[in-house]
């Protein structure tokens, strides 16, 4: 994280916060480094398994899908075997206080699996990183320079952490509600009222995010899980991966150009320094998607996304925009803004009277068909382009950082085209 220095795995909470239910075991004290430094998330395959940052699973803590009816026998004694596996990998510290019960996520030098505590029966989520490995240890201490201090009712909490010379156990919430998107095709009514419900949590937890001087830098609807299935279920923010820290006194700007292509605010593209407004510039983004189900930027070439981006050309065009009232719209363009200084901040937008009303002078129309009709189309036409450019890539390590990094050749060409224009 640029400009933030060097840190402990495991910094000392601020004072405003109190928060005793972290706890650390053999620490290991390493130097934090600025890993991410021209490094943009790529999930263009529209594949959730995609999405993984540098051997990081993703999302963090999501409960698989139940196994289907039936299995074979042989299929349980893989299970078991897997599980056997990774529970041999443990700690004895770890497995005398949970019970490991399944793999729910992998990475290059991480896991994360499902537990149970012993004594409550209550379920959690274990990552296991490999800190013997740089990207690892890197990784582990962005999440927890930020999981240590947070404690938020909209927000993934970490429950408590062990390490040992060579790996680090996290032990954090088990989300099993699934993803925002999912919830919704799954709903057969979703309305603004519904989306305000939606925003006015995830906006909760960016304001609390942002008063403690940490930036998400990576918000999309993949990283917004529900705690539960039930119908009224919170929203939890997580995937903390890319999250950049500053305490009192720090420069407040960032300059590392990261995030994921369809969510990154101009200000990232033009590498400029930027603050933590380029959450809410995603907040727009997902703002529109929740309205719509389509996206406002969007071009397989990354070329002329960015371009997209950087003059904020989006329209409210097409199913269902001409049912989706006019303070919705206003909304989005207040957060869509390219100009950060006039922007809305997590704070403002709570006040927006779209969110304040809950969307009551709103139309109460239902947008789910349109909505969930867009959502599919878009995973089919993702998949469908993946395919084919699997078909036409030449063979390379899924592991590789490279394949994730932002292409410089075409940030440096979009700076010469639009600096002049970005300065005025």
């Amino acid at each position: 994280m640029m400009g933030c220095g060097t840190s402990k795995v495991l910094p000392e909470p601020p004072t405003e916060v109190q928060l005793d239910l972290v706890k650390s075991v053999e620490p290991y004290t390493g130097h934090q480094r600025d890993v991410y430094k021209h490094f943009i998330r790529d999930d263009g395959s529209g594949s959730k398994a995609g999405t993984e940052k540098m051997g990081s699973p993703s999302p963090l803590a999501q409960a698989p899908p139940p196994p289907l009816p039936g299995g074979a026998a042989d299929s349980a004694d893989s299970r078991r075997s897997k599980v056997a596996k990774y529970r041999a990998k443990f700690d004895p510290r770890v497995t005398a206080k949970y019970d490991i019960k399944a793999l729910i996520g992998r990475g290059s030098f991480s896991r994360v699996v499902r537990v149970e505590h012993k004594s409550t029966r209550q379920p959690y989520a274990i990552k296991m990183i490999e800190t013997r490995y740089r990207e690892g240890r890197e990784v582990c201490e962005s999440e927890l320079s930020v999981l240590r201090r947070v404690r938020h009712t909209n927000i993934i909490q970490l429950m408590e952490v062990f390490e040992t010379a060579e790996r680090v156990y996290m032990v954090m919430e088990l989300a099993t509600g699934g993803e925002l998107f999912d919830r919704i095709i799954a709903k057969g009514s979703f309305t603004e009222r519904d989306a305000t419900r939606v925003l006015q949590m995830v906006l909760d937890g960016v304001k609390y995010l942002h008063t403690l001087g940490i930036t998400h830098r990576d918000l999309k609807p993949e990283n917004l899980l529900y705690y539960h299935p039930g119908a009224d279920s919170k929203i939890m923010i997580t995937d903390f991966g890319l999250a950049s820290t500053r305490k009192k006194g720090d420069e407040c700007l960032m300059k590392t150009t990261c995030g994921t292509p369809e969510y990154i605010a101009p200000e990232i593209l033009v590498r400029k320094p930027y603050t933590n407004a380029v959450d809410m510039w995603a907040l727009g983004v997902i703002s529109y998607i929740l309205l719509s189900g389509t996206m406002p930027f969007e071009d397989e070439n990354r070329t002329r996304l960015y371009r997209q981006i950087l003059k904020g050309k989006y329209s409210f065009s097409g199913e269902p925009w001409p049912s989706v009232s006019n303070l919705a719209k206003d909304f989005i363009e207040r957060v869509l803004t390219v100009d950060p200084g006039e922007r809305m901040a997590a704070g403002q937008a709570l006040k927006h009277p779209w969110i304040v009303s809950m969307a009551a002078s709103s139309s109460m129309k239902n947008l789910h068909r349109s909505i969930s009709q867009n959502l599919l189309k878009r995973a089919s036409s993702r998949c469908q382009s993946t395919k084919s450019a699997q078909s036409t890539r030449s063979s390379r390590s899924n592991k590789s950082n490279k394949s994730r990094r932002v292409r410089e050749r075409e940030l440096r060409e979009l700076n010469r085209r639009y600096q002049q224009q970005y300065n005025g």
